[in-house]
């Protein structure tokens, strides 16, 4: 095997020259290190598997490490990251949540990885999973899996109140029947609707399919500009209709925790990680699963997006950082990802291994994936927007003028843009 060797910023430029294998192992085997933030008890014996077996295929050639960073707060990940830029110590491959990797694209701290990329292994990425990993044509990270939010309802309130949800994509809820149904589902201690995944990161991840859905988005379509977009009529009005569930009392702007799976709400917005968390511990509660509401005339459309893996600008060899980023995301290892942590997977070929995605109701999830699944917005100052955003909402949710909130996020977003990225 013929390892290239690299360092800096010189990744970004194109590499040139390979050492011969003889020399590589001559000087011992090429170590590659890998952060990544702590997950699940089945995610952290599947690295521990998936590193020892890497190792043992690749004896004398190259060691995998991991470091494992424990999320103390939810910005502790990247603000080790952050430190590493500043020092110059990054690991060669790094772990990135989706709508970040615009901003580490831009800002050199992860480097393309096409040519490095099999043309039969990118055509198995689900078009949403490239969609967030390129940035300005070019792909940066790779991931083993997707995510997808859909709407959860119980099915004991549904049949008391006489409302039947859609079964068929073609017929997803509007809008307005959406609303008339949670409105109608509202009763003492039970609320109609949960749309406030969080108050962080939650809320960008949800809502802006509503924007999307009526025709706008957060920001264009090259990331450069908010003004416009978040804050065009068509957001004025998405958020004016997200408004009405919590001014109206239809949803709450504090949720309980768990408040669908106990039976204090009736329809939930919820991604489909709760398929297991409701399969496992609230056995007795009968649900289903419908799409995600689309807009009066507009599109269907879903949220989607999830960790990926990038070689950093200071991989000190980037085929074998290539080798052990293929390695860990390959047709198999990627399914076993996927089936370890209940999530689904980000490669067209995993639904053939995990066969619970063909049956009702986490079908539902494939096929939005596969028809409506949109990503994040792809821009460097998705660090600013998200935020911003997040904060505009709840204030929009406590009585705050809904133009003047979403108009601050637009300004906001773009003094970032233009300061840092604009030419």
């Amino acid at each position: 095997m013929c390892f290239q060797l690299a360092a800096g910023m010189t990744l970004l430029t194109g590499i040139s020259g390979c050492s011969k294998s003889s020399e590589t192992a001559k000087d011992g085997p090429v170590t590659v290190t890998i952060w990544r933030p702590q997950d699940q008890e089945e995610i952290e014996k599947w690295y521990e598997e998936k590193i020892a077996e890497f190792n043992a295929a690749h004896e004398g050639q190259i060691v995998l490490k991991q470091e494992v960073i424990i999320r103390a707060n939810s910005f502790a990940y990247e603000d080790k990251v952050n430190a590493a830029v500043t020092t110059n110590t990054l690991p060669d491959i790094l772990m990135v949540d989706g709508p970040n990797i615009s901003n580490y694209a831009e800002n050199g701290i992860i480097v393309p990885i096409d040519e490095y990329i099999s043309a039969e292994d990118k055509a198995d990425f689900l078009d949403s999973t490239i969609t967030q990993n390129t940035y300005d044509g070019k792909l940066y990270c790779v991931a083993n899996t997707e995510s997808s939010v859909a709407l959860y309802f119980n099915k004991k309130m549904c049949d008391e109140a006489g409302i039947v949800p859609p079964t068929t994509l073609e017929d997803a809820w509007t809008w307005d029947e959406f609303y008339e149904a949670a409105k109608k589902l509202t009763k003492p201690g039970v609320s109609g609707a949960n749309i406030i995944m969080d108050k962080g990161e939650g809320i960008p991840y949800v809502l802006e399919q509503f924007w999307i859905s009526n025709g706008t988005d957060f920001v264009s379509a090259d990331g450069s500009k908010a003004d416009g977009y978040v804050n065009s009529p068509e957001g004025i009005e998405a958020a004016s209709y997200l408004n009405r569930f919590i001014q109206e009392k239809i949803a709450d702007i504090d949720p309980i925790n768990y408040a669908f799976h106990t039976g204090k709400c009736a329809l939930l917005l919820g991604g489909c990680w709760e398929v297991s968390v409701l399969n496992s511990q609230y056995p007795d509660l009968e649900y289903g699963i419908t799409y995600f509401p689309v807009a009066p005339g507009g599109k269907a459309t879903s949220p989607t997006g999830d960790w990926s893996y990038g070689i950093t600008k200071n991989a000190q060899n980037m085929e074998a950082a290539a080798e052990a980023l293929n390695w860990l995301t390959n047709r198999e290892n990627a399914a076993a990802y996927a089936r370890a942590i209940a999530k689904p997977p980000a490669r067209k070929s995993g639904f053939e291994m995990l066969t619970e995605f063909n049956e009702y109701p986490q079908s539902v999830f494939k096929e939005q994936l596969l028809n409506t699944g949109t990503p994040r917005p792809r821009t460097p100052s998705y660090t600013v927007l998200s935020p911003r955003f997040s904060e505009a909402m709840m204030n929009i949710f406590t009585g705050a003028d809904i133009k003047e909130s979403l108009d601050a996020v637009a300004k906001a977003v773009d003094d970032d843009y233009n300061r840092n990225y604009g030419e």
